[in-house]
C-alpha cells in the first residue's frame, strides 16, 4: 500500500469516527426523542440545526469523497477492514469525552481488532 493510499484510508476512517462522535455529542444536546407525525418538523429542525450534528454530517460528506479516492487505489478487501480502526478510536474517545465504560472485555476486543487490522494491512 502506498503512503498516499494509506493516508487516504486513515483520513477516511478518522473523518468517519469524528462524524460518529459529533453525532453522539449532538444527540446528547438534543436529548432523547421519538419521531411522530406531530413532532416530525420541530424535532427534525432541532436536529438539522444542531451544530455538532451539522459537523458530523460534514465529516461524513468529506469522508465519503476521501473514501472513494482511497478505493480507487486500494482493493476493497484491504480498505474495508481498516474501517475497524474507527471502532477503536470511537471507544477510546467516547470513554474520555462521554464517560462511556471501557471494561476489560471491550479492551480485549479492541486488541483483537488491532491485531486483525495489522494482519490485513500486511497481507
Amino acid at each position: 500500500m502506498t503512503p498516499i493510499a494509506f493516508t487516504l484510508i486513515l483520513t477516511g476512517v478518522l473523518l468517519n469516527a469524528a462524524a460518529q462522535l459529533l453525532l453522539k455529542a449532538g444527540t446528547n444536546v438534543v436529548g432523547h426523542f421519538d419521531f411522530h407525525l406531530d413532532n416530525l418538523i420541530p424535532i427534525g429542525m432541532k436536529i438539522a440545526f444542531q451544530p455538532y450534528i451539522m459537523g458530523g454530517m460534514v465529516c461524513y460528506a468529506v469522508s465519503l469523497v476521501v473514501w472513494i479516492m482511497a478505493l480507487s487505489r486500494v482493493p476493497v478487501s484491504i480498505a474495508y477492514p481498516m474501517l475497524s480502526i474507527g471502532y477503536v478510536i470511537n471507544a477510546l474517545v467516547a470513554h474520555y469525552w462521554f464517560g462511556e465504560a471501557l471494561v476489560m472485555q471491550k479492551m480485549l476486543g479492541i486488541g483483537f481488532i488491532i491485531i486483525g487490522v495489522v494482519l490485513v494491512a500486511k497481507s
